[in-house]
This record gives C-alpha cells, structure tokens and sequence, in this order.
C-alpha cells in the first residue's frame, strides 16, 4: 500500500480586548489552517486538506478549544472528498472540539462528498460548558449527480457527540456498508435524495428559534427542540444545490456574524 496522507491541527481562542484571537496553533502533514481577515469579533479558521481529498489509511485529527468569553468558527476551504478506497482501513477523521464556559463555536465544514468506493470513518464530539453554545452543520452529498454517479459499493461510519458540562445530550450514529444508493431510494428512507445536512443548535435561545426555523424549512426537512436549549435539524435535498438553498437561510438565522466567505465562492 502506498503511503497514506496524515495530518493535525490544534488550535485555540482567547479574548483580547472585544475580540476573539488566536491562542496557540500546531499543525502538521496534510492537514492546515488559514484565518482570513474577517469584520467580526469572531476568530475565523479555515480548515485545508492538502491531500486533496480521504481514501483509506488516510488519517486526520483536529482538536479546537473556544477559550472563555470567546467565538470562534471553525469551517473548510472546500468540500471534502471521500474518495475510492482499496479493501481494508477506513479514512480516518477525528474532531474533538470543547467550548469554555461564556464560548461560542461555530462548526460550519463545507459538504462531505463521498465517491464510489469510498471508506470513511468519521467522529466528531464537542464538549460545552453549562453556558456555552454550538452551531454545528454537517453536510453530505450521496455521490456526484451530475455526472450519473451511484454508491453502489462503500463503507461509511459516522459519529456525533454532543455533551454538556460533561453529560450527554446528543448522539447521533450510523454505519453502513454497501449499496448507499440503492438504500436512500427507498421511500421510507430518503425517497431518492441525494445529499442531506443535520444541523445542532445548542443555546440558550434554541427554543425562540423552533417556529422561525421551521417555517423556513421545505417538506423534506424537519426541527425538533430536544431540550430548551437543543434544537435539531434535518435536511434531506435533491442534490447540493438544493441542500444548499435549504440550509443556508437556517444557518444564517442561527449565526449573528455573516457566513465564512469560502460558502459563498
């Protein structure tokens, strides 16, 4: 097997004055952080996979702290591919994220695409303080429509976690190996879609956002208010760009700053 691309980055938040700034920043292999200039007071990092993509053997871990009193957002210059892997590991990906008491962070990856053949193993978990708060998004796109692309053969695994002062109050898991494609057809699972998003609101403002929310939602979307301060969204969509058109109005009601300019391009 040839070698396999590997990466990491650490990095923090810290409050200087009125803003959020940078609080330390390791980083190493095929795995990179940019932080554009920004008109918020939030800390912007982007994400960057210079492999290019994940097959399997391929390695990846972040690790990000919202330091006290902080915001930071935290988002991908593209969309990540899960490209065609050969029999045996999985594309690793690991995000560990932990939100300081007065924190907000914003997790906002661009979509995860995912090829014919491809194997990915992805977990995410973020720990809150009692009073922080989390905007999470992940999107996924079920092959390349365009170009008539099925998933007739691939290995996904993928987990989220979600605790708070060090109890859990969200997770979600799947696991699935083989036709992808052919299992979203059915009606009583996804009707054909081919892209989809959860998208995890954890604030104390949550509840205010449920009938806003909802009505922005097409029919092929549903929010449920798991807590006071948990609100859960779930998109299903056509294609990306239709996932896009449904999710961005949601995410830009749930986040106060404008969006990381890398979505609009």
């Amino acid at each position: 097997m040839p070698p396999r691309a590997r990466g990491a980055v650490q990095l923090g938040s810290k409050r200087l004055g009125q803003r959020s700034v940078l609080d330390g920043l390791r980083q190493s292999g095929s795995f990179k952080c940019l932080f554009p200039r920004t008109t918020s007071d939030a800390l912007e990092a982007v994400l960057l996979n210079t492999a290019g993509g994940i097959t399997g053997g391929d390695a990846f871990d972040l690790t990000a702290e919202a330091g006290a009193g902080t915001t930071l957002t935290l988002t991908t210059q593209a969309c990540e591919r899960a490209y065609q892997a050969q029999p045996g590991p999985y594309g690793q990906v690991r995000n560990q994220l932990a939100i300081a008491p007065g924190a907000r962070l914003n997790w906002l990856p661009q979509e995860t695409i995912l090829f014919e053949g491809s194997a990915l193993d992805r977990q995410l978990r973020a720990d809150l303080a009692e009073d922080a708060s989390l905007l999470l998004v992940e999107p996924m796109v079920f092959g390349r429509a365009a170009m008539g692309e099925r998933l007739n053969r691939i290995r996904l695994r993928d987990r989220i976690e979600i605790r708070r002062a060090g109890h859990p109050v969200f997770l979600d898991a799947m696991r699935f190996v083989g036709d992808l494609s052919a299992h979203l057809a059915r009606p009583h699972v996804a009707n054909g879609a081919g892209a989809m998003a959860l998208i995890v609101f954890a604030a104390a403002s949550a509840e205010a956002q449920l009938d806003p929310v909802r009505r922005m939602l097409p029919d092929s979307a549903g929010a449920s208010l798991l807590d006071p301060d948990l609100l859960v969204i779930r998109i299903l969509a056509a294609d990306s760009f239709e996932l896009r058109r449904a999710m961005l109005p949601v995410l830009r009601r749930l986040n106060p700053d404008p969006l990381p300019r890398c979505w609009m391009i």
